[in-house]
């Protein structure tokens, strides 16, 4: 029986903790090849590489596994994978991460991790972005393994809708196992900015962003609630943004004799 191709992918850079418990978890479902960025990408968004040129060359980081690392985004490295790696070849999954770092909420939108799993999905394939909710280098990922090889597992036997990607964020490891899983909607949060004027030793100004995440959202059916409540946050996202349910509105409202007569 023929194992199932899985493509994995990351933002964090090749070398990173997360892509290597990543690896080892999807070796234990299928044949593995890696195409990730040569440094980290984090807060990337869906950047493709346009007037610069893309390097990819072949590694050997992960054992028994085809490797490349490259110099563009995460979605470059998925492009990337399509076209020149696997050639012929059509994964029957694709999976990022699993990211140092939360990608919940409004996140998925500056999420390198996403977006290499949001292109698969643009690509027809069936894409899962994992990340974990503990930005430390040496992060602990132990408590997560098993969710990530089972939720890879449905997604092989059972799949997912076409043009969908899993956001899967886990709680940091705590005294307690986590809960389980919960599916759920992308919390009503954002991110409020403040810009710090600094200062080069040259004395030319600089900014540097900083700022808190705020979370309106008082529901218990979003990601940053499971998260909080210490279960395994799954959202189903999409590539398509049209706001579907303003369409009827605008055409209600907007005054279009007035608007034609000024064109």
């Amino acid at each position: 029986m023929t194992k199932p191709l899985i493509l994995v992918s990351n933002d964090d850079g090749i070398t990173s903790r997360g892509i290597r418990v990543l690896v080892d978890v999807m070796k234990q479902l299928g044949d593995v090849v890696v195409v990730a960025p040569d440094s980290p990408q984090s807060g990337m968004g869906h950047a493709i590489t346009i007037g610069n040129t893309l390097r990819l060359s072949e590694e050997e980081i992960f054992q028994d596994v085809i490797a490349y690392k490259s110099s563009g985004t995460p979605a470059d490295c998925v492009k990337l994978a399509k076209h020149y790696v696997l050639k012929d070849k059509k994964p029957d999954l694709i999976v990022s991460g699993i990211n140092h770092g939360s990608n919940t909420s409004i996140s998925v939108l500056y999420s390198g991790t996403m977006s290499a799993a949001i292109e698969g999905a643009i690509e027809g394939y069936p894409s899962i972005g994992f990340s974990l909710c503990d930005y430390s280098s040496n992060a602990d990922f132990s408590h997560v393994e098993n969710y990530v090889y089972e939720i890879a597992k449905q997604v092989l036997e059972f799949g997912i809708p076409k043009g969908v990607a899993l956001n899967v964020n886990f709680p940091p490891k705590r005294n307690e196992p986590l809960k389980g899983i919960k599916i759920c909607r992308q919390a009503r949060a954002k991110w409020q900015e403040d810009f710090e004027e600094r200062y080069d030793p040259n004395g030319r100004k600089y900014f540097w962003m900083a700022g808190n995440f705020v979370n309106f959202d008082k529901g218990e059916d979003n990601d940053e609630w499971a998260i909080a409540n210490n279960y395994a946050a799954v959202v189903p996202c999409q590539f398509d943004m049209t706001a579907h349910h303003a369409i009827a509105q605008i055409n209600n409202d907007w005054d279009w004799e007035n608007l034609k007569a000024s064109l």
